[in-house]
């Protein structure tokens, strides 16, 4: 109440302006003709008027204050009431949703989708798909993970690619459109790559499809949407691509890498030990080319720090998170990217020699506390 007093100050000013608290330009005139008639001494008369005017402005502005507060106090209750709303709207389209995501726990892009869902509190089914064969995904013709399974009533729909996942069910959240619709603002083409192969592009696949008002509240301006873009391609881009260099880059930390993608993937038991030690030693000699072909220093831990240290630069030091109070799509793209590496010593290397820890442990902070859906 007294921060909403504070608010509205001026404008009690500026009420009590209205109401009398200014002098009239006819009272001035009159005062001046009464001052002519006596020489130093403005007389009884004049003290009066004055001091009606002074008591008159005096409750104008006490009036003007408090019709402010009202009016401010007022307008607070219902921006609580309409948060609350949308909140319990938001809540209620979840529930409408019966979500299966298709993944391999220790990919990246996977776990993108999963901060996302984890941070929204939108319920899910995981289902881990073995890497070697992948009959979990037959039914679909896209044949990469992740891929989440959307039943909306009667309606079942396939959504492909970790960043159209996040921005059409951010979009659904938001709008309130049927996903069935909002499914078509992200149609997918075929593209050749750089190494001339051909795969699969979705377009619009970091904008969200808001209206201006729904925008406006969202992000609150264009430049903390175009932020926001950025920084999630730049995580589809650039970091993602410097996980594998590092998690692979010495045989033992290929070893440790391919010993935890089999514990916690779905593997037979001869499966997972072929792919522990074979899975290790090639992918070791992979990371060596993926090494060449983003150009990338010959220790690749120091592109790693540089990555996370030009993102806590980009997050900066007067807000929390880059979506400013609460983590935004960026946030939570950067934290699903780095979150795979837990465990390994890549990621301990890299708590311990850059600045993003702070920023980590609140992201992952704001994910647990998020209250869970029933």
């Amino acid at each position: 109440m007294a921060q909403a007093a504070r608010a509205l100050w001026p404008v009690g000013r500026f009420l009590a302006w209205r109401l009398g608290c200014r002098p009239r330009p006819g009272f001035r005139a009159q005062s001046r003709a009464g001052l002519s008639g006596a020489a130093g001494d403005p007389g009884p008369a004049i003290n009066a008027r004055k001091g009606n005017q002074r008591l008159l402005g005096a409750a104008a502005l006490a009036l003007g204050g408090a019709l402010g507060l009202y009016h401010t106090t007022q307008w607070h209750l219902s921006a609580q009431n309409l948060h609350a709303e949308r909140s319990a709207a938001q809540l209620s389209l979840s529930s409408h949703l019966q979500l299966t995501l298709y993944q391999y726990k220790t990919c990246p892009f996977c776990s993108k989708v999963r901060a996302f869902l984890d941070f929204h509190a939108l319920p899910y089914q995981v289902v881990e798909v073995n890497p070697v064969r992948r009959a979990e995904i037959k039914f679909s013709s896209y044949r990469k993970v992740p891929i989440l399974l959307a039943q909306e009533g009667d309606c079942l729909q396939q959504l492909n690619d970790s960043s159209v996942i996040i921005s059409a069910l951010k979009t659904y959240l938001v709008s309130g459109q049927p996903l069935e619709e909002v499914i078509t603002y992200y149609p997918s083409m075929k593209a050749v790559n750089e190494q001339g192969k051909e795969v699969n592009e979705f377009c619009n696949k970091y904008w969200l499809m808001l209206d201006e008002k729904e925008a406006q509240r969202i992000y609150g301006g264009k430049e903390a949407r175009t932020e926001e873009m950025k920084w999630r391609q730049w995580a589809d881009d650039w970091l993602v691509h410097l996980i594998s260099p590092n998690v692979y880059r010495t045989p033992a930390e290929a070893l440790a890498s391919f010993d935890y993608i089999v514990h916690e993937g779905k593997f037979g038991a001869v499966e997972g030990a072929v792919a522990k030690y074979v899975g290790a030693a090639a992918m070791y000699l992979i990371s060596k080319r993926l090494k060449s072909r983003h150009h990338l220093q010959d220790d690749v831990r120091e592109d790693l720090y540089e990555a996370a240290n030009k993102w806590v630069a980009a997050v900066g030091k007067d807000r929390p998170f880059m979506g400013g109070q609460k983590p935004n799509l960026a946030d939570l793209a950067v934290y699903g990217v780095l979150r795979v590496m837990e465990g390994l010593e890549a990621f301990d290397d890299l708590m311990r020699h850059t600045l993003i820890q702070p920023w980590y442990q609140r992201v992952e902070k704001a994910i647990a506390e998020t209250p869970p859906v029933h």
